[in-house]
């Protein structure tokens, strides 16, 4: 069986034969060279910056897959990848089956997809009100004719994210952290989407507004049957909003599986790492191992496991030899260790 089709069957184990969004074998590099007539004098090579490396996943309709892992793995790049932002390098990207490198396919699954930017401070235009803000997504894909159509759907927009539709006449500078967001929510929502990426959507608020905020999308989703792909690197958020938790680590993805299955039994060492950082009042006293060392350059990344320079079970193995995805219990982990017993 080819590569890429034992990476789908894999990965596809536990979800439905067309999923609603499915990636395999994706990649993203960024060319990070420097100028070519610099390049040409010094006799340096072109240099390419791997964002993420061969990731594989799939997200079932109506259910959540987080994404988590320290600043510069990769999430973020996958966020945008997932909504045709950026093109893999390698690799196909599907949504209900339909490539999304289809020019054909690219007008009628726009509608159908949306994103929830990090910081609602500069993801709304302080230039406009909020009812054309909301409204915006109506108009580009003419859902909806006339002004007062579009006025009435913007009003109940509003009203479905906790706001009123006197709001609508507001600027956005006028509003708290927490409503922008839901201004921004709204937007998402205007196109009438079927999956949504959020891409750390309450990482700049208030502890307390996060709740309200991460409540009202778990209201939406089983209000709407919504599809999200959840960024973050809150490992708090996460369990409370995860069907199914994927941990990325330079690029890769080393573990992903059920989210209560990963949080409760986590069989990568990085994973183990990640938890052992949340404080726990109950562990008072137990030792935990603090994740050691710096995460490597992804313009350099380490021959073999991209983590065997940071983990306290690598090999010689482990050095030499890329690990890949094989079942452990409910879990896929991509670790020599576990696969050896040495874990």
């Amino acid at each position: 069986m080819p590569k890429a089709q034992w990476l789908k069957a894999l990965f596809m184990r536990d979800t439905p034969a067309v999923p609603t969004l499915e990636a395999t074998g994706v990649s993203r590099f960024f060319d990070v060279s420097k100028p070519w007539l610099q390049r040409h004098l010094t006799g340096e090579p072109k240099r390419s910056l791997r964002a993420v490396d061969a990731v594989s996943f799939a997200i079932a309709a109506g259910t959540t897959l987080s994404l988590v892992g320290e600043s510069g793995c990769g999430k973020s790049t996958i966020a945008r990848l997932a909504v045709g932002l950026y093109a893999p390098t390698a690799g196909e990207i599907r949504f209900e089956g339909q490539s999304l490198s289809s020019a054909r396919a690219q007008p009628a699954l726009r509608r159908r997809m949306n994103m929830i930017f990090q910081d609602p401070y500069a993801s709304l235009n302080p230039r406009w009100r909020v009812r054309d803000i909301v409204a915006e997504p109506i108009r580009a894909f003419s859902i909806l004719k006339g002004t007062r159509a579009i006025a009435e759907r913007v009003g109940a927009l509003l009203v479905q994210v906790g706001l009123a539709p006197v709001d609508g006449d507001r600027y956005p500078h006028e509003f708290s952290g927490g409503q922008r967001q839901r201004i921004s929510i709204a937007r998402a929502l205007s196109s009438e989407p079927d999956f949504l990426v959020c891409d750390e959507p309450t990482s700049a608020l208030d502890v307390s507004v996060q709740a309200q905020i991460l409540n009202l999308m778990k209201t939406l989703q089983e209000r709407l049957g919504l599809t999200y792909l959840f960024i973050s690197h809150n490992l708090a958020v996460v369990r409370h909003m995860s069907d199914r938790l994927g941990v990325m680590y330079l690029g890769r993805i080393v573990e992903i599986g059920p989210g209560e299955a990963v949080f409760a039994t986590p069989r990568h060492p990085y994973t183990r790492l990640l938890l052992d950082a949340i404080p726990d009042l109950e562990m008072v006293g137990r030792a935990r191992t603090p994740v050691g060392g710096e995460v490597p350059s992804p313009i350099d990344p380490p021959t073999g496991c991209a983590f065997h320079p940071r983990c306290p079970l690598a090999n010689a193995r482990c050095r030499a030899e890329r690990p890949e995805p094989t079942q452990a219990g409910s879990v896929l982990v991509a670790c020599h260790a576990v696969a050896e017993g040495r874990d």
